[in-house]
């Protein structure tokens, strides 16, 4: 059990710079999973249009849990985003999606189709054995995330800036973060975070 340990490695306000930088380190890992997380928060009816194009048949959620005031569950979005008008859709924001998809299929297209909200995308893997420093892949553990408008792996507050972090084991590997930093030009730029 445990979580990864998240490095920051590399901090830009450009959305692209982040992406590209990300898919420079997942070349890196030995095996990258099948499936890739994505998540978006999405505040207005153009991010959610968007976001229906790219993503049709997505389940969409609220930010702000909503509640049935009968049974105190928590609600979904309801509404087919696609054929909704824009005061329908307006009376939902913001709302967010989390969806797991085909490695290869989307995530190009994904940044592009970016609002102003949070939005991440992570690739899990293992990073290859690093017999000299005596670092091992984990495959529980290892992977690259990008947060758009964060600097926190569990997310966080908004900001301008887009985050790329590597995660390693439980236990932190500080010696591969830097040697996967110095691999795109960076550094390791924080303490290591709580990762996935």
């Amino acid at each position: 059990m445990g979580n990864s340990r998240a490095y920051p490695v590399f901090r830009t306000t450009d959305a692209a710079a982040a992406y590209a930088q990300a898919r420079r380190l997942c070349a890196l890992l030995e095996r990258c999973d099948d499936e890739v997380g994505l998540m978006a928060e999405l505040n207005t009816v153009e991010d959610v249009r968007r976001m229906a194009e790219l993503l049709p048949g997505a389940r969409y959620e609220y930010v702000d849990p909503r509640t049935d005031p009968a049974t105190g569950e928590y609600l979904w979005c309801e509404l087919d985003v696609t054929t909704a008008d824009d005061a329908a859709l307006q009376a939902e924001l913001p709302l967010e999606i989390m969806e797991d998809i085909a490695q290869g299929s989307v995530e190009d297209l994904f940044v592009p189709a970016l609002g102003r909200g949070m939005a991440g995308i992570d690739w899990s893997g293992r990073w290859p054995d690093d017999p000299d420093a005596e670092c091992h892949g984990v495959a529980k553990y290892d992977g690259v995330q990008v947060v758009f408008h964060g600097d926190q792996a569990q997310w966080g507050r908004w900001t301008e800036h887009h985050t790329v972090f590597v995660h390693v084991d439980k236990w932190g590997d500080l010696p591969r973060a830097r040697k996967l930093a110095a691999h795109i030009g960076s550094e390791v730029l924080g303490e290591e975070q709580l990762g996935w």
